[in-house]
């Protein structure tokens, strides 16, 4: 297990390793970090912000590149999640906070190949729910989780990614992930429906 002392951008959302992600940086300490990143080659660590607090785990992100940059220093990024990693403490001594980190290993050991096929087959159906068709591939070849995968490509609810996260064996978060997409599937069929006979009211209205 690694540790390292990175740059930490609360955030209210959850990272996966492996996962894009686009952020508008305008925050002055904020702009002078990405300058820091960039300039260094480094990443920057996304911690979920609580109410009170920060989430103890998070995921280290590197700078894909510079999507557009504004007259005012304001930036549009591209960002991708490299590894989870729990935070031991912050420090003040910048504009921006850091944080100490320690690396977490992920378990892939375990893993149940009916687990994962019915992770894939319920993700593939609430994302045709959602958005009309399949969710994209999972390439099992690159070495990132088939949950992190899934849940990166679906609404999650935050908490339930934060868990997902924090959790080591890839065993355990496919079990996790497959129920709660096995409970919210019928919730979302549901809606859809309603939705659908509320346009079709509306149309034949008119």
């Amino acid at each position: 297990m690694n540790s390292a002392r990175i740059p930490l951008f609360p955030l209210d959302l959850v990272l996966f390793p492996g996962q894009a992600l686009p952020l508008h940086i305008f925050e002055p300490r904020y702009r002078e970090m990405t300058r820091h990143c960039i300039e260094t080659q480094s990443p920057f660590g996304i911690v979920l912000a609580r109410e009170t607090s920060l989430a103890r785990t998070g995921c280290s992100a590197i700078i894909l590149k510079i999507l557009k940059t504004y007259e005012d220093d304001r930036s549009d990024i591209l960002t991708a999640g490299q590894h989870a990693f729990r935070l031991a403490g912050t420090r003040d001594e910048k504009p921006y906070l850091e944080g100490d980190v320690e690396y977490l290993d992920e378990d892939f050991s375990n893993v149940d190949p009916a687990i994962s096929s019915r992770l894939v087959g319920i993700y593939n159906r609430c994302h045709h729910v959602l958005y009309g068709e399949d969710g994209p591939r999972f390439d099992a070849e690159g070495g990132i989780s088939l949950a992190y995968h899934a849940a990166s490509e679906l609404p999650v609810h935050t908490p339930v990614r934060q868990e997902i996260l924090e959790t080591r064996s890839e065993a355990e978060r496919q079990r996790m992930l497959l129920a709660h997409l096995e409970e919210w599937y019928p919730q979302l069929e549901r809606r859809e429906r309603v939705r659908g006979k509320a346009a079709g009211n509306g149309h034949g209205a008119l």
